[in-house]
């Protein structure tokens, strides 16, 4: 079966090289691990997780990602093995103090990667989340963002402890907060409606997770044409909860699938996301398919160029071996590839360029 190239909305291949090795599932615990294997790692060692991370993800299929990091290895990656991307470069700096010291490193980190960006490549940026990013900071990344029209990411509404800091300036973030001396910013009835207080919420944004969400705060999104991934099995695996799917869906927000990074997860496979996706939302094997690649794209601004096999958009595409006989119906096609195994992907194409065969 050939399949347009799938669209893996959230990924961070610099940790690669986490695979398997951070054990934690406490959420704040498994932060503060993988800080330290961060700090641990000089650029080389990114450099050849994110390597790694675009071959892995080619073995699935995947064409296209949307990354986030601090190294900038995968802007680099990418680029120097003709692989499609945005790399979202975050910024992180809790202490106010710090906004203006924060602000001019990643002007500085922008100006070098944009410079190392291609057509295939794009450069954005990340104010990473509610409890690593000052309010004061955050707005001026957005300002920044939109001013040179530079896409933006972040991770919103994750976790039941980022929901504690928003709204009660209560739990384990806070508590760190406090022990370094950092006000606490101003609470606000959710995370989506912190982060729309401070400006970040617009079509150019895309909301990463977004599980710890009600009604309003999906009519807000709605509202803002705000498009949101959703990354099933990392959400499980750290005890966040599940993504409201179907209500994104019936909502009509633009939705995809991320799988988070492998020190989340044990792989960078999509169609185990489509898998687990088409659980929480009682989805049919097409619609999750289109999640995959379609929708994707829309999430991405991209579904002029990407997500389908059709005159006028890039030959990105995948080979999926799915082994018995299957009927025409799209259905039972789409089916078929989803159940097909993690080694089912027998080749992978970039504009038409071969990036991955099981034949070597």
């Amino acid at each position: 079966m050939i399949l347009p190239g799938l669209i893996n909305l959230h990924t961070h291949l610099e940790l690669n090289h986490l695979k398997g090795k951070i054990d934690d599932v406490d959420f704040f615990a498994w932060i503060q691990r993988v800080r330290a294997a961060k700090e641990a790692t000089d650029e080389a060692g990114f450099l050849q997780a994110a390597r790694e991370g675009v071959r892995e993800a080619w073995s699935y299929g995947t064409t296209t990602v949307a990354d986030t990091g601090t190294s900038g290895a995968t802007a680099v990656a990418l680029r120097e093995m003709g692989g499609r991307g945005i790399y979202y470069h975050e910024a992180i700096a809790p202490d106010p103090e710090l906004c203006d010291e924060s602000f001019d490193s990643l002007v500085e980190a922008l100006a070098d990667l944009i410079h190392r960006a291609s057509d295939a490549v794009e450069v954005g940026v990340s104010p990473h989340a509610p409890y690593t990013v000052s309010a004061q900071l955050y707005a001026r990344v957005t300002d920044y963002a939109r001013a040179e029209g530079l896409p933006l990411a972040g991770h919103l509404a994750e976790s039941h402890a980022e929901v504690e800091f928003v709204t009660r300036g209560e739990g384990r973030f806070a508590r760190a907060w406090q022990e370094r001396g950092i006000p606490l910013p101003e609470t606000a009835r959710t995370p989506v409606e912190y982060v729309r207080r401070l400006g970040l919420l617009g079509s150019d944004l895309l909301a990463i997770h977004a599980v710890q969400v009600d009604q309003q705060d999906i009519e807000l999104l709605a509202n803002f044409d705000v498009p949101v991934v959703v990354c099933p099995r990392s959400n499980s695996r750290h005890g966040h909860g599940s993504p409201p799917l179907a209500a994104f869906l019936t909502g009509g927000l633009r939705c995809g699938l991320g799988t988070d990074s492998v020190a989340s997860v044990d792989s960078l496979d999509l169609r185990s996301e489509a898998r687990k996706a088409r659980e929480l939302a009682d989805l049919r094997a097409a619609e999750a398919i289109r999640l995959l690649t379609l929708g994707g794209a829309a999430a991405l601004g991209k579904h002029d160029s990407l997500g389908s096999l059709e005159p006028g958009k890039w030959a990105d595409l995948c080979v999926v071996e799915v082994g018995g006989r299957v009927s025409n119906e799209a259905e039972d096609i789409a089916g078929a590839i989803l159940r097909a195994g993690s080694e089912a992907i027998s080749a992978t194409y970039i504009a038409g360029r071969l990036v991955h065969s099981m034949r070597g």
